[in-house]
């Protein structure tokens, strides 16, 4: 049986392409969901040797304005304050506690099954 081939694989099989370059156990879009969520960094190298950097922000990231920055200058410390702000709302505080009596209770039956 005749193994059938793509256009694309025949015009790639067809070019001038070193063997190795050959990307033909690639894997599309690996990475594609870490760099959105995470953002990244794009760097442009001039032939001068100066560089201009500019930072793509993930979907996760929090931009924080820089008077803001001087006193939370980590993601620690931003954290650390908005986790004490969060124990201040009556409700959350509730749906938290809610949530870990229910965590544990799932927990203890299972242990009593599991024996």
């Amino acid at each position: 049986m005749k193994k059938k081939t793509s256009p694309k694989a025949v015009m790639v099989a067809n070019d001038d392409i070193r063997p190795v370059y050959d990307f033909s156990g690639g894997v599309r879009g690996k990475y594609a969901k870490t760099l959105r969520e995470k953002g990244y960094t794009i760097r442009i190298h001039y032939r001068d040797g100066t560089v201009t950097e500019k930072r793509v922000l993930g979907e996760n990231a929090v931009s924080l304005a820089p008077d803001v920055r001087e006193y939370f200058p980590t993601s620690q410390a931003v954290n650390r304050a908005l986790r004490t702000l969060i124990s201040l709302i009556p409700d959350k505080r509730k749906a938290i506690a809610k949530k870990a009596r229910s965590t544990e209770h799932r927990s203890a039956t299972k242990r009593q099954f599991k024996a």
